[in-house]
């Protein structure tokens, strides 16, 4: 039999190919999980882990089991085992070795990205054209289709998207379309979207031509931890990804910034070696302004309507005065309170019971919805009752664009916003809220924390530092915010 105290002896017996695709998985997340056999803190010390591994190993023998008694070599199929190894989250795996990439046929969005232009950013034609297409089959409010429309109009008063661009003529189309659609509903409403076959194909294949380089995403990630003090499971979270992406063939010597990888790689692996718990990730200055050049040549690129300029950026004072930033377009009291942030912003509210932190949140959402996007609110902490429902009739915010929930969705992608009601019921970590900002970035959230006894949010400070906007309700029906935006913004939360 196979356990974890002769695992490595017994399974070099096997031959890998033998076993079913399930359990071949599972043969390289041991391998993952222990560091090849030599550490198996991860299985002793947590419980989804060991979950996994026994489950593999109670399958693993069954199937040897299986094969003596009848004799067979032949693996069983798929539809015999019924089980799945879940993934595990990135935050309880171990560093992993990047090893010698095993050549499988590519799938269809492999060899879209391979035949693609590779670029450091997607332009914004491109992208406008690609939220046009996914509008297909759905159903749109007139508000959602207006908002879409002076997304549109804004990225072309700021040149963003110019006459002289390649899809110009594509660009006036899906304009023209969404007027139409909007026309459909002057009484408000919604409608389904109906883009024919032969425009669609057009469509898809322009997007098709450009792909965000894998590399520049995880050089991002890896500038955003650069200088802080970090916890160990982060920056093993992080070479986890580049590593896989090398291991799956994603990354290769062939990438533009190749050697910018093996570094990023390297400095992750010593920083995980020399800080069992935390430390503060630094790298030389020389490596710092090679990756800041990268970032700094993206946001370049685009110099009009970008949302930020990377950290740790050097660039000329020149430069940045002809920087014209994206913003929402906050007005009247949230613009008073909070200033105006980008798309894509996180910010937390947090006060004692019953000061009215609950009230506005859900005013704020409701304003989300009716001027900037489709909104989520997670209502863990009270539900969906009648407490609710009265804030939302008290606050006037019911919208077809506000959406209720009391439980987190597994995707979040149709959402523009996203309030989490509260943090500490949902039992998420800072790096739970790191993990959705890098699965969504263009979705911004706001998490509502439930304070103590003495009126400070629970939780480290990891969730403060982390958040562009902070929000307290120091007393009851006053919000005072002192983010990065507006510091000293305040306003009455009662009040209309």
């Amino acid at each position: 039999m196979i356990t974890i105290s002769n695992y490595y002896t017994e399974i070099n017996k096997l031959d890998k190919k033998s076993l079913p695709d399930t359990l071949q998985k599972s043969w390289d997340f041991v391998n993952e999980a222990t560091m090849d056999g030599s550490d198996w803190d991860m299985y002793k010390n947590d419980e989804d882990i060991k979950a996994v591994i026994d489950l593999y190993l109670q399958k693993l023998n069954d199937f040897v089991k299986e094969n003596t008694k009848t004799n067979k070599s032949s693996q069983p199929t798929q539809s015999k085992l019924n089980w799945q190894v879940k993934p595990t989250p990135a935050k309880k795996t171990r560093a992993s070795k990047p090893r010698k990439v095993i050549n499988k046929k590519p799938t269809a969005r492999e060899l879209a990205y391979q035949r693609a232009d590779k670029v450091e950013r997607i332009s914004d034609d491109l992208k406008m054209i690609k939220r046009f297409v996914l509008m297909h089959e759905k159903v749109k409010t007139q508000n959602q289709i207006r908002l879409f429309i002076n997304a549109l109009q804004k990225a072309i008063m700021e040149k963003r998207i110019r006459k002289t661009s390649p899809f110009s003529r594509e660009i006036s189309e899906i304009q023209e379309a969404l007027i139409n659609l909007h026309g459909k509903l002057a009484n408000g409403g919604s409608i389904q979207v109906e883009i024919s076959e032969k425009k669609r194909t057009k469509y898809l294949t322009l997007i098709g031509k450009q792909a965000e380089l894998h590399s520049v995403k995880f050089i991002k990630s890896y500038i955003n931890l650069q200088g802080k003090t970090i916890e160990n499971i982060k920056a093993k979270r992080l070479y986890n990804r580049v590593a896989n992406a090398v291991n799956n063939g994603k990354l290769t010597k062939k990438d533009k910034y190749w050697n910018e990888i093996e570094s990023i790689l390297s400095t992750l692996k010593s920083f995980v070696k020399k800080n069992v718990e935390h430390g503060e990730l630094l790298v030389s200055s020389k490596e710092l302004n090679g990756l800041n050049s990268i970032l700094s040549e993206c946001a370049c690129e685009h110099i009009n309507g970008i949302q930020s300029v990377p950290r740790n950026t050097i660039m000329s004072s020149t430069d940045i005065v002809n920087l014209s930033f994206d913003k929402l377009g906050f007005k009247g009291k949230w613009l008073n309170l909070i200033g105006d942030p980008s798309s894509g912003f996180t910010a937390m509210i947090f006060g004692k019971p019953k000061m009215g932190k609950s009230y506005l949140a859900v005013d704020f959402a409701g304003y989300l919805a009716r001027n900037h996007g489709t909104v989520l609110y997670v209502a863990r902490e009270e539900g969906i009752d009648d407490t609710l429902q009265q804030k939302l009739k008290d606050k006037n915010v019911a919208h077809p664009d506000l959406y209720v929930s009391d439980y987190l969705p597994t995707d979040l992608s149709k959402y523009d916003f996203v309030f989490l009601d509260s943090v500490n019921k949902l039992m998420l970590s800072p790096e739970d809220l790191e993990e959705l900002k890098h699965n969504y970035p263009e979705t911004s959230f706001v998490y509502i924390f439930q304070s103590t006894k003495m009126g400070n949010f629970r939780g480290g400070n990891e969730f403060q530092h982390d958040v562009d906007v902070v929000i307290e309700v120091p007393e009851k029906g006053i919000a005072t915010q002192f983010g990065r935006f507006n510091q000293g913004g305040e306003i009455n939360i009662f009040s209309r």
